[in-house]
């Protein structure tokens, strides 16, 4: 009989809960239990029920949650508004399915997270990329040009709809409304991965939906930067160029069939609160990050992504609350700032790069929360010195697709040492995880470049995922 050395993973959650980690990372509630925002919900467990009469079924909503979705929608402005119980993802998924013929062309930014190389693959999609620019002074990705956007319209009519990310995880925007434009010229629709950007509806000092600037379908993510439970997210659509009956034709399909009332229940709780509160907690923390933004921007080595990017390689706005610290002129680089983050100042971060990390700060954030990251930085930056470091440039290396990811997932693979598959034909995803961008799709092939920085990011200590052994030698390739 197995018998469990370790302890488990309730027992673990309580342990981090007495501790005094301060969470810069998703969930948007930062497990504060505040009477401001969620001390009126229930124990879960008193009210984790299932359809039983009066509560609805979301995979055929009449009653209840009908209602409730057509409230939610009314307050973000959409013709219909969809709860998602499995994430955003489940939305993506939805969203490129349902607006997608099998093996038709899709339009897609790079820099998508792995749920939509996943639709493509369902779907039997081919796919054209379009590139993110680099900010050439803080190595992170930018914006995506609009005119770009038209130019591969405009040379492949085969596009049947365009998908983009915005904002990044890093918080960058796109010009949205210009290129909503551009697509519905050619007569399909735009949807936006928005699932870090939840919060812009509520708040006026930062950046507009993209469901008020003319995109088709919206996916946003309400546990990433609003007060709700993980796993709890939104699909938007407006009607026009879009079927909105096929959309939940797969809505059904990669939903839950047993979704949780828990989880809707913390959705609706959630909008609610934002709408009553007519912005005024946010006001407030556009405030509070104005001067802490004020404060990091005196730091002589690390540097803080800030408003100097605005109108710079496709960067229309910048999502403020995301606090993005470059190492790249510093004498430390991302996983070890990361480190010393958490191990001396007990402060965990939402993601490590090469040369950074990223935190993700909400209305929710405490003073002391904030004022423990500006102290912390502060005073790792006056222990710093300048030194000019190796780039690490985001990996957007245009790449020599051989098949569709649907046949490079379905065909014949073996394994190799991931140093022997330079020219090989990549049978799965590399990605670093967070935030699940591929570095390398299936389908494509394994130039030297790519093999270079995977091995490069591993020494570092990031966490490469994708690959057969989740961690050192091996890869899967196409059996030719």
């Amino acid at each position: 009989m197995f018998m469990r050395k370790n302890e488990g993973l309730l027992e673990r959650l309580k342990k981090y809960q007495e501790s005094d980690m301060y969470p810069f990372h998703m969930p948007g509630h930062k497990r504060q239990y505040t009477e401001q925002v969620v001390s009126d919900f229930p124990n879960p467990f008193s009210v984790d029920i299932t359809e039983i009469q009066g509560f609805d079924n979301l995979h055929h909503p009449e009653g209840i949650l009908k209602e409730s979705m057509e409230w939610a929608a009314s307050v973000y402005g959409a013709d219909r508004t969809y709860y998602l119980v499995n994430g955003s993802s489940c939305g993506i998924l939805s969203a490129i399915c349902g607006t997608t013929n099998n093996s038709d062309t899709i339009l897609m930014s790079r820099n998508s997270h792995k749920s939509a190389y996943n639709g493509v693959i369902l779907n039997h999609l081919k796919v054209k990329y379009i590139y993110p620019q680099i900010l050439d002074n803080f190595c992170v990705q930018g914006g995506l040009l609009p005119d770009e956007i038209e130019k591969l319209l405009k040379t492949h009519d085969e596009i049947c709809g365009v998908f983009i990310v915005s904002p990044t995880y890093d918080g960058i925007v796109c010009d949205v409304k210009t290129i909503a434009n551009i697509v519905h010229k050619y007569k399909i629709p735009l949807i936006v991965d928005e699932a870090h950007g939840a919060h812009f509806h509520f708040g006026e000092d930062f950046p507009v939906s993209a469901l008020d600037l003319g995109a088709d379908v919206v996916i946003q993510s309400l546990h990433k930067t609003l007060p709700s439970l993980t796993q709890t997210a939104l699909l938007h659509v407006k009607e026009g160029y879009v079927d909105v009956g096929r959309i939940e034709e797969y809505l059904h399909i990669f939903q839950s069939s047993s979704p949780s009332y828990v989880f809707m229940a913390a959705m609706e709780h959630c909008i609610r609160f934002m709408e009553e509160d007519q912005g005024k907690g946010m006001k407030l923390f556009a405030k509070r990050m104005k001067v802490l933004r004020e404060r990091l921007g005196k730091m002589n080595c690390l540097k803080l992504l800030g408003d100097e990017v605005i109108g710079q390689n496709g960067v229309f706005d910048l999502d403020w609350s995301k606090v993005v610290i470059s190492t790249e002129n510093a004498s430390i680089d991302g996983p070890q700032l990361d480190e010393i983050l958490r191990e001396k100042y007990h402060l965990e971060m939402e993601m490590c790069s090469a040369q950074g990390v990223t935190g993700i700060t909400t209305f929710v954030d405490t003073e002391e929360g904030l004022r423990r990251l500006e102290q912390a930085l502060l005073e790792i930056d006056s222990e710093l010195t300048n030194q000019t470091r190796e780039r690490m440039e985001p990996v957007l290396i245009e790449p020599e697709i051989r098949m569709t990811m649907d046949q490079a997932v379905s065909g014949k693979k073996k394994v190799v040492l991931l140093e022997d598959s330079v020219g090989q034909v990549s049978g799965e995803f590399v990605y670093v995880y967070p935030p699940g961008i591929p570095i390398v799709a299936p389908g494509e092939v394994m130039q030297k470049e790519l093999v270079e920085m995977i091995q490069k990011y591993r020494s570092m200590g990031l966490s490469v995922q994708g690959t057969r052994d989740q961690g050192v030698h091996e890869i899967q390739i196409i059996a030719e």
